[in-house]
């Protein structure tokens, strides 16, 4: 049976639902998947069926002091075969002496991982997301002798891509979620195969509810926006621009789901620029109340400064309705501008609001749009679809080593009891 650990920084993630519906294709095709996550889980937000899994993820944080000792020693005595190329092409890579330490920390973490796998004999190890737990993932694989791979979304790639080129060369393959991404990982990373770069989209379940009448002009227009509070969302720019709109005198109120560390700054913001009556913020929202709010919202709004290609904007299409986003990364392959959704020029402002201010003036003729929204994501982002496809295409690319047969490096990197 193939056994596939399975890492992310923290599983499993109420904004990450994907993950878990990888994992269970994994699962529905015979593989033996091994749940990890580098710190473990906060109970908030989890339903029951996540709580289950967080109780069967092996967790490598808080790292007892014993288990610390234990990991430093096994890279202290591993065979140099094994660590000595990954860690001198990331040393190289580093460009500061934190970067180095982080790598030196995360490199022990690895070592924890491995000791915590070794039993369960994975095949390969995957890491979903380019962050901290790619690079303890790649260390665990060299120390056990498999192989390993990682999917790249957004910020990992644009943003936080620390030791993104050694992962890149040292690992089986890669998965990403749009076009944009794997050219740009090839244009920076020339020496990178093309061949270990493939795309997989994401999805969602077909919705397509009927065409409701526009809100009436004398009723407020609904924006509705989704995620995390965190500073690469930018959701002081969309509470920058509520307050133009209402300058400008239109009625509208804006609920934004979700909750982060941005939340106390966003609510002092709010208050500053009096637009309590205008600006909500709702905090997280279970995954299965969302569609009420796309269905009774006018207009789905994004204004992140980075993103792969957004789950939120494929689930506001299927439910038919309107989007605006910035034209940055992956979101163009998914909005195409006044066919199925709009976009605006990233981080202006005016086109911003003058873009939402055309659409309140146009409201009840953009049927069409909306339909066609709803078609182009049933035709790319079909969930079941593209959940098939990834597990075709994952389990055609991982190696099943014979574990009777192990060869030479894994015999001289002993994992100390």
């Amino acid at each position: 049976m193939t056994t596939v650990a399975y890492i992310a920084n923290e599983f499993p993630a109420t904004v990450e639902p994907y993950v878990v519906d990888e994992i269970n294709e994994l699962r529905r095709r015979g593989a033996r998947v091994l749940c990890c996550s580098v710190k473990r889980a906060v109970l908030s937000g989890l339903n029951a069926a996540e709580r289950e899994i967080r109780e069967q993820t092996h967790s490598i944080r808080p790292l007892p002091a014993v288990a610390l000792a234990q990991a430093v020693q096994q890279i202290a005595c591993a065979e140099m075969r094994a660590l000595s190329p990954l860690l001198q092409a990331a040393l190289d890579e580093c460009k500061s002496p934190i970067q180095k330490l982080r790598a030196i920390g995360h490199t022990v973490l690895g070592a924890a991982l491995a000791r915590t796998l070794d039993p369960l004999r994975p095949n390969h190890i995957h890491a979903h997301h380019g962050y901290s737990a790619s690079w303890i993932a790649l260390v665990a694989a060299r120390l056990l002798g498999i192989e390993f791979s990682f999917t790249l979304h957004g910020s990992d790639l644009l943003l936080r891509a620390e030791l993104l080129g050694t992962k890149l060369r040292f690992c089986r393959f890669c998965i990403t979620v749009s076009d944009f991404n794997r050219k740009y990982i090839l244009d920076r990373y020339p020496t990178v195969p093309a061949r270990k770069v493939m795309v997989q989209r994401l999805g969602v379940d077909r919705v397509f509810p009927p065409i409701e009448p526009a809100a009436a002009p004398d009723q407020p227009f609904l924006i509705f926006s989704v995620g995390r509070l965190h500073r690469v969302k930018d959701y002081g720019f969309l509470i920058r621009a509520c307050a133009l709109l209402r300058d400008h005198g239109h009625d509208f109120r804006c609920s934004i789901a979700g909750d982060g560390p941005e939340r106390p700054a966003l609510e002092r913001q709010i208050a500053a620029l009096k637009l309590q009556r205008y600006v909500r913020l709702l905090g997280h929202i279970p995954r299965t109340d969302l569609s009420n709010y796309y269905r009774r919202s006018d207009l789905v709004v994004l204004t992140s400064r980075s993103e792969g290609i957004p789950v939120v904007l494929m689930e506001a299409m299927a439910h038919q309705r309107l989007v605006l986003a910035p034209g940055i990364t992956g979101i163009p392959e998914l909005v195409e501008h006044g066919r199925t959704g709009f976009l605006y020029e990233p981080g202006s402002m005016s086109d911003f609001v003058n873009t939402v201010c055309w659409i309140l003036a146009h409201r009840s003729s953009f049927t069409k749009i909306r339909r066609a929204a709803a078609a182009n994501v049933y035709a790319n982002y079909n969930r079941q679809r593209n959940l098939r496809q990834f597990a075709d295409h994952f389990l055609d690319r991982i190696s099943i080593p014979d574990r009777s047969h192990e060869d030479s490096l894994l015999q001289q990197v002993q994992l100390s009891v």
